[in-house]
C-alpha cells in the first residue's frame, strides 16, 4: 500500500492512497494524512505539540555497537542519566528523543552530542534517518535540517571507521567550495 502526499500550490495538500483509490485534499496537512491513515486501516498519532521558541525537538541513535541492543550494559549511564531534555528509546538500536536548546537544530544537536561524548564517552552517529535521500521540507530547522545532521554524523563515523580522520573529512569538504 502506497501514500503519497503533495503540497499544492495553493497551499493544501492533497493525499492519495493508491491501494483504495481514495484521495483527499485539505488545508491542513495533518487533517490529510488522519483521513489517509484511516481510510488505510492504520492508526493515526498527531503529532506532538510545538516545542518552544529555542528549542528544538530530534532523535539521535548509536549504531556503533551493532550487536548491542537497546540494553545493553554499555548503555547503562545514559539510560539512567540521559542529557536533559533527552529520554532513551529502543528503536532497534539505542536511541534518545530529545528536545533540546539551540540557534538551531543542528547547534541543539551538535551540544547534545558533545554533552553525550564527554559524560558517557558515546559519540552518536545519526538522527534516525531511514531514507535520507528522501529530502522533505524547506524549514531551516525542520526535518530537512534532521537530515543534513544526520548524514554528516553518520559520515563522520564511517569516515573514522575507514581510518579517515578530522582533517580529511574537513579537508573533503572544503575542496567542494560548498560553503
Amino acid at each position: 500500500m502506497n501514500l503519497h502526499f503533495h503540497r499544492n500550490p495553493d497551499g493544501t495538500t492533497t493525499g492519495r492512497n493508491d491501494a483504495a483509490g481514495f484521495s483527499v485534499t485539505h488545508a491542513d496537512e495533518e487533517e490529510v494524512k488522519r483521513q489517509l491513515y484511516e481510510d488505510a486501516g492504520w492508526e493515526y498519532t498527531p503529532p506532538p505539540p510545538p516545542v518552544p521558541p529555542g528549542f528544538h525537538r530530534f532523535p539521535l541513535v548509536h549504531e556503533e555497537f551493532v550487536l548491542g541492543a537497546f540494553g545493553d550494559e554499555r548503555y547503562a549511564g545514559l539510560r539512567e542519566r540521559p542529557p536533559k531534555g533527552c529520554v532513551p528509546v529502543d528503536r532497534g538500536c539505542f536511541a534518545l528523543e530529545c528536545e533540546r536548546p539551540g540557534k538551531s537544530l543542528l547547534d541543539a544537536v551538535a551540544g547534545t552530542v558533545a554533552e553525550i561524548r564527554r559524560e558517557h564517552g558515546l559519540v552518536m552517529t545519526g538522527l534516525g534517518v531511514e531514507k535520507p535521500h528522501e529530502w522533505l521540507g524547506s524549514e531551516r530547522d525542520g526535518y530537512a535540517a534532521q537530515i543534513v545532521a544526520h548524514l554528516v554524523l553518520m559520515a563522520a563515523h564511517r569516515a573514522r571507521l575507514l581510518g579517515y580522520g578530522r582533517k580529511e573529512v574537513v579537508r573533503l569538504l572544503d575542496a567542494t567550495g560548498i560553503e
